[in-house]
């Protein structure tokens, strides 16, 4: 079994991204802990037992590079398989083949195997017969089986940086002569190529074909028009910039939390989705410090219901910039959780007799009296239990020196009842 490009005639020049793909890895740019001497990929080469690999990380960064490398560097004979296409006839072909011939078998988005295909590739590889690397841009632990995880060394590879793909594009301007470009168009292409080298690579090619001579920026531009960066809704994509939009608006720093909310906007996520994240953290971060910013959130959520993009990416930033810039407050969210798990760890506690149902008739002779209204006190408050619950077990004051409504609450009930708030010592 072969590579599509192995069983095909060429025709018409070799694609640049296959051109220039690594024979070794001392040719690899970027990864350097992955390729580095010493490291546990080197030493199982080294010691010519590869076993099971499964290279994680998003597109273009050289999970398939990796693998041939490795092949040629074992002296093994590479062997793809499409994860969609593959049955297990042609993994047992593989493997009576491997008993003939020393293989690296070969598996991008590995995540596709069935169960089947999964358990018959293991056998393979855990009889020695041969060596397995598989790719995927989704998490290993939630979209692999449990089986392939556990038999395997999971190796994660990071995005490359701007440096990284600055020296990707050089490589690929040396294979193309006559094309030429300055200093600070290299670097726009690998800073606009989103750490993907195949994309930077097929960026330059289509710069190149046809053209000889210097680049200019209009070309650039015309590239990129269409071309959004990575963003993989359902992958680790959208969880990694997600979470990073929802760490900054509680970090409270307001150019973090555009830069990620314009990563969501310019990868397609939907306005809605984004809304509702705001208005969750509206409450879990913000919270009592500004019950301004949950009312701002809802009506971010219904706003974006009415007008879509790309209006709504103003009022999207507008909601996400109070909660980044609002005092915080986590006393709601941690309230709440105390609640819940006290609720669940304990027997219920009774109802206090002055605080039943007292409207109808019999309730006084249940004993169900002596509940007073704090309105008919002057202060509006009257001294009497509400819960078995000592105060300052659940809620428990986040006010700062600040002029937040929680802070106020506190001085307030503190003129008052003349004690410390809950929550509070002193």
């Amino acid at each position: 079994m072969s590579d599509l490009f192995d069983a095909a005639p060429r025709q018409g020049r070799m694609p640049l991204a296959a051109a220039l793909r690594p024979a070794t890895l001392d040719e690899v740019i970027g990864q350097q802990a992955l390729t580095a001497p010493g490291s546990i990929l080197r030493r199982r080469i080294a010691a010519g037992a590869l076993g099971s690999v499964i290279l994680y990380g998003p597109p273009g960064i050289g999970k398939t590079s990796i693998a041939r490398a490795v092949g040629a560097m074992l002296g093994k004979s590479f062997r793809p398989l499409n994860a969609t296409r593959a049955g297990v006839a042609d993994i047992r072909r593989l493997a009576d083949e491997a008993r003939m011939t020393p293989l690296l078998i070969f598996v991008d988005e590995v995540q596709r195997f069935s169960a089947t295909q999964t358990d018959d590739l293991l056998a393979i590889c855990e009889d020695g017969t041969a060596d397995f690397i598989g790719a995927t841009t989704g998490n290993p632990y939630h979209v692999l089986t449990p089986a392939l995880v556990s038999r395997s060394t999971i190796l994660k590879l990071e995005p490359l940086s701007i440096e990284d793909m600055e020296q990707v594009v050089r490589r690929g301007l040396d294979h193309l002569p006559g094309v030429a470009m300055t200093p600070e168009q290299i670097r726009l292409v690998a800073g606009r190529s989103g750490g993907d080298a195949r994309r930077a690579l097929t960026t330059l090619e289509s710069l190149a074909l046809g053209h000889d001579g210097p680049v200019t920026e209009a070309m650039i531009e015309e590239a990129y028009a269409a071309a959004p960066i990575n963003h993989d809704r359902s992958g680790d994509a959208h969880y990694d910039v997600v979470s990073a939009f929802i760490k900054s608006m509680r970090g409270s720093d307001p150019d973090a939390t555009l830069y990620w909310l314009a990563r969501l906007i310019h990868g397609g996520e939907d306005p809605r989705f984004i809304a509702r994240r705001i208005m969750i953290h509206a409450s879990e971060d913000v919270g009592l410090a500004d019950n301004t910013a949950l009312q701002t959130a809802v009506a971010a959520a219904q706003a974006v219901e009415k007008i879509g993009y790309p209006e709504a990416q103003i009022v999207l930033a507008h909601a996400a910039l109070h909660v980044a810039r609002a005092p915080k407050s986590a006393s709601a969210c941690r309230g709440i959780m105390a609640a819940l798990q006290l609720v669940a760890s304990t027997p219920p506690a009774p109802v206090p007799l002055h605080l039943r149902d007292a409207h109808y008739k019999g309730a006084e002779a249940l004993g169900h009296t002596g509940y007073v209204l704090p309105h008919d006190d002057p202060r509006g408050w009257v001294e009497q239990d509400y819960s078995p619950i000592p105060p300052g077990t659940l809620y428990q004051s986040d006010a700062r020196d600040a002029a937040t409504f929680e802070k106020r609450a506190d001085e307030y009930w503190r003129k008052v009842t003349g004690r410390p708030p809950h929550g509070l010592q002193t």
